[in-house]
């Protein structure tokens, strides 16, 4: 199972933590995990290339994690520009999750 972790002050996402392979399938085969990781990943890129912000990342693939944090200090643009992006991407994980709840877990603080 996939842990989800999303992290929110002041109702805006500061932080996403996914660990663990969701064990839907075996690997290379699993096309929830895939589905879950493209979700994410692509809202890492979007954050990265396209709002420039400069996001703190670790990626661990053989143990399925990966840990994203923005930083405290955004402009307003960019903080809007991040919001959209992740917003989009909880909706993209809570779609899956409905779908997948005994591959994934979603909490939301």
């Amino acid at each position: 199972m996939t842990k989800v972790a999303i992290v929110k002050r002041n109702g805006k996402i500061v932080s996403v933590r996914c660990d663990g392979h969701t064990g839907y399938g075996a690997e290379g085969e699993d096309i929830v995990c895939a589905a879950l990781s493209s979700i994410v990943q692509t809202a890492v890129l979007g954050l990265m290339g396209v709002a420039g912000i400069s996001v703190e990342l670790m990626r661990d693939d053989k143990n399925g994690i990966l840990d994203m944090s923005l930083p405290d200090t955004l402009s307003q643009t960019r903080r809007h520009d991040a919001d959209v992006i992740l917003e989009t991407m909880l909706m993209g994980i809570a779609d899956l999750y409905e779908g997948y709840s005994d591959f994934i877990e979603l909490e939301v603080n």
